[in-house]
């Protein structure tokens, strides 16, 4: 008789389902995982440390690149950090304002997560389509702070500017004639929460159409149920937040349970799966769209007819308008201060807390009164489901390790930092 004995295996970080720069070391039996031990580190640039360099407001731009598919979400935990530590009261239209691009990263966050989940099952179309109300979403972050990515947009003392009077505009070009840019203009032609608004009237649609491809799919079912079950104590245990507790049947959400800015004023629901699978984790992050979907549309609606200040009017935090910088010296003074100094924050430690697509992202943060923090920790919700990776695929086949690193919803951004 042959001797028979584990081997292991290097999955990733070269690894298309990997996403980036996760390596696992799966230790084998045949096709069946004995161990599976996860390797972090190959993205760690050190924000925490560069954020206790710096001035306060000067920080804002590396969260953005911690979780790079939901970005604003955690700007908002890093800002609300500081307005706690300084007292102010954010003006209720900026308010109004995070909340919709709160919800408007949410969407755009699960839909990356399912085109990639479902790319790396091997359902290559849901992955275009995702895409497809991708390209609007980023469009508005786009309109809003000049960059598709890495907005920078939220600013201690609320937002850096009011939604514009009007959305960017399409023109002809060698890859899009005359017809298709008059197509793709039509829902530009008013304001920008014209173009939300129908955008969340179409979108509903649109998630039909992911769920025809996808829920009652028999391959889909048969790679994503019973794969990656936890239990609703085992899931608390293991520090789990966002869908992943969600699916397990704990109906916690901090925007329930913990409000912010306007959430106790929206009318929305939380869904819970009831198995802990990977199905019920799809199940759960495909209504929380329609959710966000709901929210959008009240926060439009409230928008419309309350026009107000979106910044905090002390030019010791926020800086003067620019026509005002020009000719003012007083002003120019503020901004030149602001943009070198920042400003001193009162000794004290915080922690702020947001529902962020992936669970909860939170900032603690110790400042010893000077005008950059002393020290800056961040709960990053991947953290702790990466790290019950191995006891939610021991026991599973090789094919079913994608699944899990799937319906994790894993950014390595926010895992290394």
């Amino acid at each position: 008789m042959p001797e028979i004995r584990n081997y292991t295996l290097n999955f990733g970080p070269q690894h298309p389902a990997a996403h980036g720069v996760l390596r696992l070391v799966l230790e084998m039996d045949g096709e069946v995982i004995e161990r599976a031990d996860p390797h972090i580190g190959l993205l760690h640039r050190g924000t925490e440390k560069l954020a206790e360099s710096k001035p306060f407001n000067q920080s804002i731009g590396y969260m953005d690149r911690l979780d790079y598919v939901s970005m604003m979400c955690n700007e908002h935990a890093y800002v609300m950090a500081i307005e706690k530590l300084l007292g102010i009261e954010v003006p209720l239209r900026a308010q109004y304002i995070r909340v919709l691009f709160d919800e408007i990263t949410r969407i755009l966050n699960h839909l990356m997560w399912l085109g990639a989940h479902g790319l790396d099952i091997g359902a290559m179309t849901v992955f275009l389509y995702c895409f497809r109300e991708r390209e609007d979403l980023m469009d508005l972050y786009e309109a809003v702070s000049g960059t598709r990515m890495h907005a920078t947009y939220y600013r201690p003392g609320g937002v850096y500017r009011d939604m514009p009077d009007r959305m960017p505009q399409y023109e002809p070009s060698k890859i899009r004639g005359e017809a298709e840019v008059r197509r793709l203009n039509e829902d530009r032609q008013g304001s920008m929460l014209d173009f939300i608004e129908a955008f969340t009237d179409r979108f509903p649609g649109r998630v039909d159409e992911y769920e025809t491809l996808l829920t009652d799919n028999r391959i889909w079912k048969q790679r994503t149920v019973g794969i990656g079950v936890v239990d609703p104590e085992r899931a608390q245990q293991l520090g789990f937040t966002g869908a992943m507790l969600r699916g397990s049947g704990v109906e916690w959400d901090l925007r329930k349970k913990q409000p912010y800015e306007v959430y106790d004023r929206m009318d929305f629901d939380i869904p819970v799966g009831r198995e802990g699978d990977c199905y019920d984790r799809y199940l759960v992050r495909v209504e929380e769209m329609r959710q966000s979907n709901r929210i959008i549309r009240q926060c439009v609606d409230w928008l419309r007819q309350n026009p107000g200040p979106v910044m905090v009017d002390d030019h010791k935090i926020t800086p003067p308008a620019r026509e005002d910088m020009k000719g003012d010296m007083e002003a120019l003074i503020h901004h030149f201060k602001l943009f070198t100094e920042g400003y001193c924050v009162p000794a004290g430690e915080v922690y702020a807390a947001v529902e962020a697509p992936k669970g909860e992202f939170g900032v603690y943060m110790v400042s010893d009164g000077a005008n950059k923090p002393y020290r800056v920790k961040l709960r990053a919700p991947g953290f702790p489901h990466l790290a019950a990776m191995d006891e939610l695929t021991r026991g599973h086949m090789l094919a079913d390790v994608v699944a899990v690193i799937g319906t994790m919803d894993i950014v390595f951004g926010e895992v290394d930092r």
